[in-house]
């Protein structure tokens, strides 16, 4: 089932394509309905580009001053540059599996792993189902985490202002998590999420504003201090950091900024809202693709970079909430509260592949169950006992672990590192010789054996750092008192 195509869990069986007559009376109906039998999919170039806005530009976007600081003037932009061009890159060729076969006819496939089965299949559709929810559910930890953190510098920023920067002004950021997985368990209550097209630009609009804000702040900053901060190799090696911390944090750097734009594990589901063609779905979501990239690069550089220049070697790992930056404090409250309602929306971006998995199986296995079929309609929601229970506790399950390891920084290193190898390069390239029948040999076939080769080191590096941060932290760390 599509996660974003408005199809109801209930109705998953794929109805043929219908032979269109008018003296049969079906003319009406192949109005009504795309060539494999599903309501007539109304996506654009347009709210594709949302939907990819919505998902590329989160939460990673504050961590990359960090991540710049580690690296330096030179490697740390190159290497925001070189993870852009591969997501891109990639992205053009998962766009690509969209169909199998003709690229304007073939069969759909309705999720990523669908796509992974058609062109791959066997244990290979395993690894991909394995990798590719606990990455989303994951991402749902650490979306968590990061709401909590921006509604408790919310607390902290009105704190400031009020008694000044000596008080410790110190609160839990457990109530605020709580908080959240119940706004969660409310909109997770919505199946066609699709159908609320107007989540997906406010969130986008949400990302721009913070975004904005924080290159705003770090201007300001960079101004005040007359002059850029920082170094050409980042961070040195001294009292403060040990040779052995300046490589981990190095590492987790990397994965700091493959986080900042992993989007391609939901990729296809995005592209199976787009409208048939003329254009080619893959058409259509590779110039999405395009420009959704482009535009958070630059939004990526000025933010990052602008990070840096303000507070060097000093900078946070979450630019809006490590108090860098202490006034204006209302524009910070802006900032943060556009970072918790972006957060709301994307949190369910990420998750409809796995309620829609979840209950795609349960619908096949019990399909004459009123427990999971029968449903009460109340505007956008749709109530059911089996979707009431199951999503409400899978809420729970990550707001309880996020409430464990509030580690932000760590987490999104983590993710970013793990995820991006599998997700964003591996499966793309193979599926892609699989569905274009490249050479194995050829000068093609080589380059993209590299591609994929060289990404696997990156990754394997960049979860080795994140893990080895998040090791120290725990030594240190009691939990529920973050």
């Amino acid at each position: 089932m599509a996660v974003l195509n408005g199809v109801n869990n209930k109705h998953e069986v794929v109805v043929a394509p219908m032979e269109v007559s008018v003296e049969a009376g079906n003319y009406q109906d192949a109005e009504r309905f795309d060539d494999d039998g599903r309501p007539r999919r109304s996506g654009t170039f347009w709210t594709a580009s949302a939907h990819i806005i919505t998902a590329v530009i989160g939460s990673g976007v504050l961590s990359l001053a960090w991540a710049i600081a580690q690296l330096g003037w030179v490697a740390g932009p190159a290497a925001m540059l070189l993870f852009a061009f591969v997501t891109y890159y990639t992205a053009t060729l998962l766009a690509e599996c969209y169909r199998t076969g003709n690229p304007d006819t073939g069969k759909r496939n309705y999720t990523y792993m669908d796509a992974v089965r058609s062109n791959l299949g066997g244990a290979k559709v395993i690894f991909c189902g394995v990798i590719q929810y606990a990455n989303l559910v994951g991402v749902a930890i650490g979306y968590t985490i990061a709401s909590s953190i921006s509604m408790r510098a919310i607390r902290r920023a009105d704190c400031f202002h009020t008694n000044g920067h000596g008080d410790p002004c110190k609160s839990s950021s457990t109530p605020y998590m709580i908080l959240f997985g119940v706004v969660q368990i409310l909109f997770s209550q919505i199946p066609d999420f699709d159908q609320i097209w107007w989540l997906s630009i406010v969130a986008a609009v949400m990302s721009f504003t913070y975004s904005s804000i924080g290159l705003a702040l770090g201007i300001a900053q960079t101004v005040s201090n007359g002059g850029f901060k920082g170094s050409l190799t980042g961070i040195s090696i001294g009292a403060d950091v040990t040779s052995t911390q300046k490589i981990w944090h190095t590492l987790q750097a990397f994965g700091d900024i493959a986080f900042a734009y992993s989007f391609s594990n939901i990729l296809i589901e995005i592209q199976d809202t787009i409208k048939a063609p003329p254009p080619s779905e893959s058409k259509v979501m590779q110039k999405a693709t395009r420009l959704s990239v482009a535009t958070t690069t630059v939004f990526y550089m000025l933010c990052g970079c602008m990070g840096y220049a303000a507070f060097g070697d000093n900078a946070p790992d979450n630019l809006l909430t490590g108090f860098g930056f202490y006034e204006p404090f209302w524009l910070l409250d802006v900032a943060n509260v556009a970072i918790v309602v972006h957060l709301v929306g994307a949190y369910q971006v990420f998750c409809q592949p796995i309620f829609a998995f979840v209950e795609r199986r349960a619908n096949s296995a019990w399909p004459d169950s009123a427990f999971i079929s029968k449903e009460l309609r109340v505007g956008p929601f749709a109530l059911s006992l089996f979707r009431l229970t199951w999503r409400s506790a899978f809420v729970c399950v990550t707001t309880v672990v996020a409430m464990l390891l509030p580690f932000f920084g760590n987490v999104v290193g983590f993710l970013g590192a793990v995820s991006f190898w599998p997700l964003t390069v591996y499966f793309p390239v193979e599926m892609y010789i699989k569905q274009r029948r490249v050479p194995r040999g050829s000068t093609k076939w080589i380059c993209l054996q590299t591609l994929s080769i060289s990404c696997l080191i990156v990754s394997i590096a960049a979860a080795a750092g994140s893990i080895a941060d998040v090791i120290d932290a725990l030594k240190v760390y009691r939990p529920f008192s973050g």
